[in-house]
């Protein structure tokens, strides 16, 4: 037997659910409209983004654009129409289970179909233009480390140098009879200016290397420029593009010339052959002691020489073992790839793009938590307290045409007597 805290109650729930009935009502008048303007715009953008995509610009082109934003828009607007309708009305679990995973599937469907198009036609010029700028940053990498091993291999002529002024300073020795103990210019003396005059010729080799080496550098420090201004140049990034690749080509070019103007595999040669290809002179001494002493002399200046070679050596293979700077390529690319490569930098643009398809999800969840408060407003209340006046008088009006006798019956008066008869009237006087 309910109370009359019962009933209160019951009343308050019924207020209740009219009042979120009234606004749910209010609320549809303009919902179609907001989801078809929301279908639209989608279809806008990914109009802009099918177009980015495809190479002509005749006129069945532009017409697959629009069939296909057209597509996506009424297939956007359909979708979400049932959702809308169809979650909020349904009570089971598993029905709600079963549409909310219908939900995410049509939700990722857009996302693939749309919102990764739209992302291109809202950040699709910035997403190009920073491929751009990270290729200009690779290429300027692959130039300085081409260029750092190259003057590495430049001051190798250091070491050749100092080499080669040893055996001029041993020569000179020889010559003053401090090295051998026969003064002149007898076979030990010929054979270091011999190797002198090998390590002078590598010298010059190596300084006529440096101001290639320089120009090819300046060079392409002018292209890296070029590329510079091209990323942020005003005007259509596809033109900019085709500029930007032929510098790239030439700038390819320089990295690989400067690359072979490393001297170090020369040296390592020429330091291999310093000691491998000695022309040994016949001994001039005019004694077979003083032949003796020049041999022993010619033994010890090839061990000497030996020494030096492997120290010259060491220092090329030094530089031959620094790593090689990589091999840049520039790969020209769409709006719509370089907007996924580049995604983790244009989170605003994606989350626009996907929010301008999946915000109608939001109205569907809202609607959906507003019927279920109806719906535990209005439980346990009998049909007769929920009714409204206009309910009860268009109840009346079906049960007056099903029945119109039960209305005229309840409208006689309650008794049941005859009416008076009327008084006889009185006869006239004569």
């Amino acid at each position: 037997m309910s109370t009359p805290d019962d009933h209160s109650a019951q009343a308050r729930g019924v207020r209740y659910a009219r009042e979120l009935e009234g606004h749910v009502t209010w609320l549809d008048t303009f919902s179609g409209t907001a989801l078809g303007v929301l279908s639209v715009a989608s279809g806008i953008y990914t109009y802009l983004g099918v177009s980015s995509l495809l190479d002509d610009n005749g006129a069945m082109t532009a017409f697959a654009a629009i069939a296909y934003s057209v597509a996506v828009s009424v297939g956007i607007f359909v979708f979400w129409s049932y959702m809308i309708r169809l979650f909020p009305a349904v009570r089971g679990a598993r029905a709600r289970i079963a549409l909310l995973g219908a939900m995410g599937l049509g939700s990722l469907a857009i996302v693939a179909m749309s919102s990764w198009l739209n992302a291109a036609a809202l950040a699709g010029s910035a997403a190009v233009e920073q491929h751009l700028a990270e290729t200009v940053q690779d290429y300027q990498g692959a130039l300085e480390q081409a260029h750092e091993v190259a003057l590495t291999g430049q001051a190798l002529e250091r070491d050749v140098a100092r080499v080669r002024q040893s055996f001029e300073d041993l020569s000179e020795q020889e010559a003053t009879g401090n090295l051998s103990g026969l003064a002149g210019r007898g076979a030990v003396f010929r054979v270091l200016r011999q190797k002198s005059s090998e390590l002078a010729a590598l010298e010059a080799q190596i300084a006529a290397q440096e101001p290639l080496v320089q120009s090819a550098f300046s060079e392409g420090n002018a292209i890296l420029s070029r590329m510079r201004a091209l990323t942020v140049e005003p005007g259509p990034v596809e033109a900019r593009s085709v500029e930007f690749s032929e510098q790239a080509v030439r700038l390819a070019g320089l990295i690989t010339q400067l690359r072979q103007l490393s001297v170090a595999s020369l040296v390592e040669r020429a330091a291999q052959d310093l000691s491998a290809s000695v022309v040994l002179p016949e001994l001039d001494g005019r004694s077979e002691a003083t032949r003796t002493d020049q041999a022993a002399t010619i033994t010890s200046v090839l061990e000497v020489l030996a020494q030096r070679a492997t120290t010259l050596e060491r220092a090329a293979q030094d530089v031959l073992a620094r790593p090689a700077p990589p091999e840049t390529t520039y790969t020209p690319i769409s709006s719509a790839d370089a907007v996924i490569l580049y995604a983790r930098n244009f989170v605003p643009s994606w989350a626009g793009a996907i929010a301008i398809d999946l915000l109608p999800g939001v109205l569907v969840l809202i609607l959906a938590i507003t019927q279920g408060a109806i719906r535990m407003g209005r439980e346990g209340t009998a049909i007769e307290d929920s009714m409204t006046l206009a309910e009860l008088r268009a109840a009346m009006a079906v049960v007056r045409e099903l029945d119109p006798g039960m209305f005229r019956d309840s409208e006689t008066p309650a008794t049941s007597q005859p009416p008076a008869p009327l008084p006889k009237p009185k006869p006239a006087a004569e």
